[in-house]
């Protein structure tokens, strides 16, 4: 999502290109100075805590926050013996990250021998994202992944008509649905449950969760497995979508003013998993 994941600029599924004379390199990689005061608190206790955070951004990856070691707790560190390769950045050195009673190996890592490009990221250190207990921008916790800068959502009214169908079954049909245009995405169509035979929907198990949006609740359609999803309950920057259903183009059929919706390269998400210790009841809170 954002710059360097899904269909970003800089992702290997791009849906620009650079107008450039020249080819540009197979990889780009983007750092950035974050602007914003990051803490990590790991064991209930602050081991990081930065106004000088660089944000770096790899195709195929979400990005990922750098705080200069003096900005970290150097008690928290534990050197370790395991050193790995990155193809762009040179030699990496593993740390484990300690607090009170806990110690979690592999948990945090330094480049140690960064190309005179990359010198951006000389002696910073980042932390696994999973492996935390929180990371916090200001004084608001940050789910999922850092977030992205370059990332946004806009929603927007359309006088469109969108219908959904599972052969001959007629299962929505709206002049008024709303599209939510994201960083990295193809539109997305969501329609009010007023126009939905909700008798077709059929709740399913389990949940995924957007940085962005909130949690997401899926349906099955008849055989059609996962073909809805809706944000019954989503974050205030997307509430316009708070419990309107979305269809997936490759499980019914959406047709959009008479044109079917296919879904578009690049556009299966590839799951993340949660922070450690993150519940259904904080990511609601948040």
């Amino acid at each position: 999502m954002g710059l360097s994941w899904q269909q970003g600029p800089l992702s290997a599924g791009a849906i620009g290109h650079f107008l450039t004379p020249e080819p540009l390199p197979e990889r780009l990689l983007f750092a950035e100075r974050l602007r914003r005061r990051m803490r990590v608190k790991f064991n209930g206790t602050w081991i990081a805590d930065s106004d000088n955070v660089i944000l770096l951004h790899e195709p195929g990856r979400y990005p990922v926050a750098y705080v200069p070691r003096e900005d970290v707790d150097e008690q928290s560190l534990i050197p370790s013996s395991k050193v790995t390769h990155h193809k762009d950045l040179g030699d990496t050195a593993w740390y484990a990250v300690h607090a009170g009673e806990r110690t979690t190996e592999r948990a945090a890592w330094e480049f140690t021998a960064l190309p005179g490009y990359a010198a951006d990221l000389q002696g910073r250190i980042a932390f696994a994202w999973r492996a935390m207990d929180a990371f916090y921008e200001e004084d608001e916790r940050i789910l999922g992944h850092a977030a992205d800068p370059c990332h946004r959502i806009d929603i927007r009214n359309t006088s469109r008509t969108l219908e959904v169908r599972l052969g001959d079954t007629l299962i929505a049909r709206s002049e008024h649905p709303l599209v939510l245009f994201e960083s990295g995405f193809a539109p997305r169509w969501y329609v009010p449950r007023a126009h939905i035979d909700q008798t077709q929907l059929h709740p399913v198990d389990g949940q995924t969760f957007c940085h962005y949006k909130g949690l997401c609740n899926y349906y099955d359609i008849g055989d059609a497995r996962h073909a809805a999803r809706s944000y019954t309950d989503a974050y205030q920057e997307a509430d316009r979508i708070s419990d309107l259903v979305s269809f997936e183009a490759d499980k019914v059929e959406v047709c959009l003013d008479g044109t079917r919706l296919h879904l578009e390269p690049g556009q299966n998400v590839v799951p993340h998993g949660v922070d450690r210790g993150l519940d259904v009841d904080e990511v609601k809170a948040h």
